[in-house]
């Protein structure tokens, strides 16, 4: 049965492959977005669509709509962008929540929290386990997203407990793709623009703390296993690809990919940056239909550069 999905931040990088997504599997998707970080050009595609709507909206203030399912991704996801107005970014993590929980309890849809792997802060713990309960500081510079989300993982929970709402809960791990901005801050973007315009490519620190890079495709297809699991099952549940490259192997690749003629340079590691990432799976291998990704870092870096390179072409230039 075709099902009327809301999406908050649907105009965003992750937000925009899942409308594509879900209206190719032939669900009606409405988009809510007040492009603070996602763009209309990364859904004008879509927009003749009949079963595609898109709204501007804010969650920070109440929205109503009948829907039967609620993907919540609007926030400000990268460091450049959440730090910009940090106020913002907890009202939209929080005040979004709670908006988007309220609606979900009196439609009775079942509604999904894009958290983060930033819950567990600079982890003590390697590789994180979803039991695990981080290493955050709580009035550090990364403060208003890491624990804006922690708020929004624990109002998702008490929703469930208190009012029965149907939750479900992924925990994102870094993921990259086509549509990223370019201008976003994270290293993946910033890696491939300095590269293929020939600059110095920029490491903050000295290149050995690691990430693991997940292919968007891949996250997708997680959320929606995560939203059509079982009933009792509602996380969180780490999402993300357990390979782990250090920076300095993720900037060889790049210029190995793009045969750029960048130099790599070093700066001062920022405060609170953590020098580990990687998912423990087990329990989205288990919970999710043996969920995994499939694309790995070469295929995934290709692709991420095909579209950067064609967007220098059409005449993109920084602001």
């Amino acid at each position: 049965m075709n099902k009327r999905i809301l999406i908050t931040g649907g105009a965003g990088f992750i937000g925009s492959h899942l409308c594509e997504r879900l209206i190719k599997e032939g669900n009606e998707v409405i988009c809510l977005d007040n492009y603070f970080t996602g763009s209309k050009s990364n859904i004008v595609h879509l927009l003749d669509n009949p079963y595609f709507e898109l709204i501007r909206h804010d969650v920070t203030h109440p929205y109503f709509i009948e829907v039967d399912e609620i993907y919540n991704l609007a926030c400000p996801a990268s460091p450049v962008h959440y730090q910009y107005n940090s106020i913002k970014t907890i009202k939209t993590s929080v005040m979004g929540a709670i908006n988007m929980l309220g609606l979900a309890k009196r439609t009775k849809a079942k509604i999904l929290q894009a958290s983060t792997s930033e819950v567990y802060g600079d982890p003590l713990i390697h590789p994180q386990p979803e039991s695990y309960w981080g290493n955050v500081n709580p009035i550090g510079i990364r403060s208003c997203y890491d624990e804006g989300k922690r708020c929004a993982e624990s109002l998702f929970i008490n929703y469930h407990e208190q009012n029965d709402v149907a939750i479900k809960i992924i925990r994102i791990f870094n993921t990259y793709g086509p549509r990223m901005n370019p201008e976003d801050g994270r290293v993946v973007s910033n890696f491939i623009m300095q590269a293929l315009l020939n600059e110095d490519i920029t490491i903050f620190g000295d290149g050995k703390q690691t990430r693991s890079f997940q292919y968007v495709d891949d996250l997708v297809e997680g959320m929606i296993r995560m939203m059509g699991s079982r009933d009792d099952f509602y996380g969180p549940v780490n999402i993300g690809n357990p390979n782990e490259f250090s920076m300095l192997e993720l900037a060889e690749a790049v210029i190995r990919l793009t045969n750029s003629k960048s130099k790599i340079t070093y700066m001062p590691l920022p405060a609170d940056d953590p020098t580990q990432r990687q998912p423990d799976i087990s329990l989205a291998k288990k919970e999710l239909n043996n969920w995994e990704p499939k694309i790995q870092l070469e295929q995934g870096l290709q692709n991420t550069i095909n579209y950067f390179d064609n967007l220098l072409k059409q005449g993109w230039t920084r602001k």
